[in-house]
């Protein structure tokens, strides 16, 4: 069913989230602000039962690494992969980081917009978020499985903060939104972190062939990254041309 012209204007306009809610309490608010960090240490806390000392840190050095740009689960996966951290604890990390993020964004969209240099940066995506919805307005329609494409996509910007912004933009609950995540973090970590260990064993059981087939991937990566790159940047940037 197509969406009426109202419920357009609602999808490609987040003014309405900055204008609701600003008589917010400030206890409200620092819970706000605590619960995703809280998420996330507990996480790292629980892998203590999973890892020795010395990976757990490198682990926990690698979270933070994951939110300084322009590091990615196709950088971030490998790294940890090769520094000795299991490929499924790897995927499941960054799945979640993308899932507090989404969460944290959901929980104070209106907050962030007031932080120096966030805020900016988070306006920019809502505006390259805008762009991509409107040159691809089936996504709207696919509403979760759209969404989680859009997480899927080896791009900056196409995370847990895109993702809310796009999500919000096609009418998705916080429910929805945190769902389509959770799928697309979900299938981008797995397809790089199986991949990847892949890589590891055959490096350990063929070091030739294993090399051959990491440089392989290195570079199919790369291609992948530079096509996806050029093809969404440069649609944009048509866009921005012809406005």
């Amino acid at each position: 069913m197509a969406n009426t012209p109202e419920e357009n204007m609602r999808i490609r306009d987040l003014s309405w989230l900055t204008r609701e809610k600003q008589d917010i309490s400030k206890r409200t608010t620092y819970i706000r602000l605590l619960i995703p960090p809280i998420l996330a240490v507990i996480f790292f806390i629980m892998c203590f039962l999973i890892l020795p000392r010395d990976r757990l840190l490198i682990l926990g050095g690698l979270m933070i690494a994951y939110f300084i740009p322009p590091s990615g689960k196709e950088s971030i996966i490998p790294i940890g992969i090769g520094l000795g951290i299991p490929w499924w604890l790897m995927a499941l990390t960054l799945t979640l980081l993308d899932v507090i993020t989404a969460l944290f964004m959901i929980m104070n969209f209106a907050l962030m917009l007031r932080v120096p240099r966030l805020g900016p940066w988070i306006e920019k995506t809502t505006a390259t978020g805008r762009e991509f919805m409107a040159e691809r307005p089936w996504m709207a329609r696919w509403r979760i499985p759209g969404v989680a494409f859009f997480v899927m996509l080896p791009l900056q910007g196409t995370g847990g903060v895109g993702a809310t912004v796009v999500g919000l933009m096609a009418g998705l609950t916080p429910g929805e939104i945190l769902l389509a995540v959770g799928i697309g973090a979900a299938v981008e970590s797995l397809a790089f972190a199986l991949g990847w260990e892949i890589v590891r064993a055959l490096v350990l059981g063929n070091l030739v062939l294993g090399l051959t087939v990491a440089f392989s991937a290195i570079i199919g990566t790369i291609l992948l990254l530079v096509f996806f790159r050029r093809r969404y940047t440069g649609k944009s940037g048509k866009h921005k041309r012809e406005m």
